[in-house]
Order: C-alpha cells, then sequence, then structure tokens
C-alpha cells in the first residue's frame, strides 16, 4: 500500500469532538524507527518521509540523532530521541547522560521509559526523582515525554505513574514502547486523557 495521497483534502471527524485534515493528524504523529537492525539508509528514507507527508518529528535512537538533525534542518520536523529504551531500567544517571547527548546531538525531544519495576514496588519517590533527574538535564533544550509502558501496569499504577510524571515536569505521557507484551490500546489513551487532561 502506498502512502496517503492529496495530504490535507480529506477530512476525519474525532469522536465528534472536531474535523480535522490528514494533515492535521499528521503533524500529531512521531515517525519512529528504533530496530536495532535499522542503518543510515533508513534514517534517511524515515526523515524524507517525515518531511513529505508533514509528520511532527521522527524519533530515533541517540546513534542517529546527529544524523536525523542535519536531514531535517530546516524542514520545521523536530528531532526525537529515546532514553533508558525500551526497558526503563537503567540507573537515573545513565538515563541523564543519555538525555544530555541526545540533547547536544540536537534532539528537540526526549521519550524516556519509566522506571517500570519501581514504580511496580511502590517506590513513588524514586521514580518521581528518575523523571525530574531527566527533565532538569535536558531544561530549554528538550521537552520530555514519558513512557510508561502500559501493558505492564494496573489502572491505578497508570494513574500514579501519570501523577508521578507530572509532578516531576515532564511534558507529556505517552502509553507504550512498541516492545513489550502489548502496545497502545483505546482504553489507556482515554485513562490517562481523564487522569492529565490538558496538561500533559
Amino acid at each position: 500500500m502506498s502512502g496517503p495521497r492529496n495530504v490535507g483534502e480529506r477530512l476525519v471527524v474525532l469522536k465528534g469532538e472536531r474535523t480535522v485534515t490528514d494533515r492535521d493528524l499528521a503533524a500529531m504523529i512521531d515517525h519512529t524507527l528504533l530496530r536495532p537492525e535499522a542503518c543510515v539508509d533508513d534514517i534517511r528514507r524515515l526523515c524524507a518521509e517525515a518531511v513529505r507527508y508533514g509528520f511532527a518529528s521522527v524519533c530515533v535512537n541517540g546513534r542517529f540523532v546527529e544524523l536525523a538533525a542535519l536531514e531535517l534542518a530546516s524542514t520545521g520536523v523536530k528531532v526525537c530521541s529515546v532514553v533508558g529504551f525500551p526497558l526503563g531500567a537503567s540507573s537515573t544517571a545513565c538515563k541523564v547522560f543519555e538525555a544530555r547527548d541526545a540533547a547536544e546531538s540536537r534532539a528537540a525531544e526526549v521519550d524516556m521509559v519509566l522506571a517500570v519495576g519501581l514504580l511496580r514496588s511502590g517506590h513513588e519517590r524514586a521514580v518521581e526523582e528518575d523523571i525530574k533527574a531527566v527533565v532538569e538535564a535536558v531544561r530549554g533544550r528538550a521537552i520530555v515525554k514519558v513512557i510508561l509502558e502500559t501493558c505492564l501496569l494496573t489502572d491505578e499504577q497508570k494513574m500514579r505513574a501519570c501523577v508521578l510524571a507530572e509532578r516531576a515536569g515532564a511534558h507529556f505521557v505517552k502509553t507504550s514502547t512498541g516492545f513489550s507484551s502489548g502496545g497502545a490500546t483505546e482504553a489507556d489513551v482515554a485513562l490517562l486523557r481523564r487522569t492529565v487532561g490538558d496538561r500533559l
């Protein structure tokens, strides 16, 4: 199947709330390639597709941030990288280093993976401090999105994770890495929306 045609012409209604064009939807998408076998040509193709379809950003592993930044210079498409990916089990110091490295390589956004094991153990303060350390490391240089890996959490834990992310200064929460046992679900998106509203 080929990519979208006549982007910006077709209209879509989102649950009766508002009407948006394909281009509006594209501008909300992080075009992502995080597979370990991704090569330079794959990243270049990813960037070209992002420009062609008007995606908000490309999300790549840290190794490819500089390349993506060069490919996307002056296009308006942002570069995002991942931190503690995909397990969230790195030490806070490692996450801070990764985040700083990404920002210095010209990533405008950082997707960090929540310390899922700590949250499931009830160590909420440590989870909040982990997020806050990454937020502080790139303050003024990159926004921070926290990936919750919702397939591994109860609804109560998902809500608590949202609260901790907000308190720590994160800019967004996301459902999943795509590398665990489950991905985004409509129910999880609705739960996160109810928990954080328009604040994150």
